[in-house]
């Protein structure tokens, strides 16, 4: 096995110095970053208890819910992310898995997102099954995003309602069918800095494109309500430096959360760790205006893809 996926030489190199820890991973960086967006086409009435999220019905978070949007607001909305330097788009819809009734309509927006140039697609529509995955890759999805979320080890503690393999089986069906897999996490959740090491290996044997990294945004009335202290900053900025040097194939995307980070460890990151960015707002939570995002690139002296 190589040193890079070994866990106790990343756990070695997760405690060194942080400044020494982010100049190995800045060795595996490019010098662009990709930027992605996303539009909430449906929103809440979740069946899955994942105990970090306000769309659970298991919860009382009294957030907006709506059913599936028209697929021309997902073109509009998609039109306006393409202004902010987005290359891909992503449609994201709550729910443990595609309802079939719905099925089609966002196979519709995925055509609609492909017809714009310079666009490519995305999807992130829960758990998927065989006929999903292939009529998916037979519209033309370009990339399908499905977290692992956290460490297998801890991931009992996170969600009940479905497993840590359900999720696995989805990122290899995506792979068998020839779309390419956006697979990450959310940092934050109690979990430990070994199991944060158990992640980043977990994420180099399943080879996404693209990982991209949350940061817990505690939301009121879930059972992780009060985990805002569970990582801090230098802790964020390690975990990143790890996953990289551990895939460094893949490109590391800074997405919910990362407002808990200064603009300075923000900026570390992009120069160290990061490649790719999401824009604007997230599902339920508020993101950086995306002309922040534009300066802060140019800011580092790295160019938008």
């Amino acid at each position: 096995m190589s040193l890079l996926k070994d866990k106790n030489e990343l756990l070695r190199l997760y405690n060194l110095d942080l400044d020494e820890l982010l100049n190995i991973s800045a060795m595996y960086v490019k010098d662009t970053v990709e930027f992605c967006s996303l539009i909430n086409a449906r929103n809440g009435k979740c069946s899955q208890n994942c105990k970090y999220c306000a769309q659970s019905s298991h919860y009382n978070t009294d957030i907006e819910t709506f059913p599936l949007v028209e697929v021309q607001q997902v073109k509009k909305t998609a039109l306006e992310a393409v202004k902010n330097n987005v290359s891909r788009f992503a449609v994201v819809t709550s729910g443990k898995t595609p309802d079939e009734s719905d099925f089609d309509k966002i196979l519709e927006m995925i055509k609609e997102v492909n017809s714009i140039q310079g666009l490519k697609s995305c999807a992130s529509i829960g758990i998927l099954n065989e006929n999903q995955a292939k009529r998916l890759a037979q519209t033309g999805l370009k990339r399908f995003h499905h977290n692992i979320n956290t460490a297998g080890s801890y991931y009992p503690e996170v969600c009940t309602t479905h497993t840590f393999e359900d999720r696995i089986n989805t990122c290899r069906l995506v792979k068998k069918y020839g779309i390419e897999l956006c697979c990450g996490v959310i940092l934050g959740m109690g979990e430990s800095i070994e199991q944060r090491i158990e992640m980043a290996v977990t994420l180099a044997g399943i080879q996404p494109e693209s990982i991209p990294v949350n940061i817990l945004m505690p939301i009121a009335h879930t059972p992780f309500e009060n985990y805002i202290d569970k990582i801090d900053e230098e802790n964020i900025l390690r975990t990143l430096a790890i996953f990289k040097i551990a895939n460094p194939s893949s490109v590391l995307r800074f997405c919910g959360g990362r407002m808990r980070l200064s603009t300075e460890n923000q900026e570390k990151a992009l120069k160290s760790c990061a490649e790719g960015l999401m824009v604007g707002n997230y599902l339920t939570t508020i993101g950086q205006n995306p002309e922040q995002d534009i300066q802060m690139v140019q800011r580092i002296g790295k160019k938008i893809l």
